[in-house]
């Protein structure tokens, strides 16, 4: 999601004002970008594995490219198989942030070496400025098409409101809150608002939440975890407030211009867009820093949102 004001801002400097976007299929690329009118095409593309499928998946890769016959590549990650892929590919302008050895594939200079521990976002930034294309924000501002909204709205029609999103998991388990943690979370949450809590995170969260909503009481709470990612956006775009770990309902309630109050216990605080509101635990983070984040402190973060009602398009 933070990827797309980066893109818009490529695309803004291209022939036709589009780009052809390529991720890998995880990404929910095709689903998500759907109304986005900057992106003309969404391939996807593999690249994890062995050793040996990721050498299959370059060459895989670098067969597409080729048939697409792509005047220019910009390489938004310091990842070398992509730009191997261009060279291979016989892309004449490669473009990329060229952290070693990126950098002996690519046809700019590539950033200062400076940045190489910054977060991504940050070598984006760097990038655009190198290669003197404007970027007039760094908020994605995720457009979703009218019919998805409107299915999501009326699938949860009977909802009162205020919706507020909860969003479990983590791509590491230190990035995740522990249940104990969030069952008092919720049980609080139940007891403060008329609204309605709305609990994501993907099927493998499903049982996970049952049974935290089975284990607590009060306001109306809702097991989304079944929806698909896209679903999961427009829910997002339509809810109030959301509550989650560093992970990608974060994100993608920032880009749909929620208030997304952030757990950052183990990880570097996002600072991308202003919807995002870090908490992270006292005396920072640390390895095991989302256990040293008591649902009390979240509680009180939330306390002054949870009558907002937003702003409907």
């Amino acid at each position: 999601m933070w990827h797309l004001p980066f893109i818009r801002a490529i695309a803004a400097v291209s022939p036709g004002g589009k780009v052809t976007f390529l991720a890998p299929p995880t990404s929910n690329a095709r689903d998500l970008l759907a109304a986005e009118p900057m992106v003309a095409e969404v391939l996807y593309f593999e690249h994890f594995g062995s050793e040996l499928l990721r050498g299959i998946n370059l060459i895989k890769l670098t067969v597409l490219l080729r048939r697409c016959r792509f005047r220019s590549l910009w390489i938004l990650d310091r990842a070398i198989r992509p730009a191997l892929a261009g060279f291979f590919a016989g892309i004449p302008e490669r473009i990329g942030v060229g952290f070693s050895p990126q950098r002996r594939f690519i046809t700019n200079k590539g950033i200062d070496q400076s940045h190489f521990h910054d977060f991504p976002i940050d070598w984006l930034v760097a990038l655009m400025a190198d290669m003197r294309v404007p970027l007039p924000t760094t908020e994605p501002n995720l457009q979703l098409p009218s019919d998805l909204l409107a299915a999501v709205g009326d699938k949860f029609s009977a909802c009162p409101r205020p919706w507020i999103v909860l969003g479990l998991g983590g791509s590491h388990p230190d990035k995740d809150w522990p249940t104990a943690h969030w069952a008092q979370f919720l049980g609080a949450l139940r007891g403060l608002t008329d609204g309605t809590v709305f609990l994501i995170g993907g099927p493998a969260h499903i049982e996970r939440v049952q049974n935290l909503i089975a284990g607590t009481a009060g306001a109306n709470a809702v097991n989304a975890c079944d929806l698909k990612v896209a679903e999961a956006a427009a829910l997002l775009r339509r809810a109030d407030l959301f509550v989650g770990t560093d992970s990608g309902p974060l994100n993608l309630a920032a880009a749909a211009e929620t208030e997304a109050f952030g757990l950052f216990g183990a990880t570097p605080v996002l600072k991308y867009s202003k919807f995002i509101h870090a908490i992270v635990p006292e005396g920072g983070r640390t390895q095991k820093g989302m256990q040293r984040i008591p649902p009390a402190q979240v509680l009180a973060a939330i306390k002054p949102y949870l009558s907002f009602r937003k702003e409907r398009a």
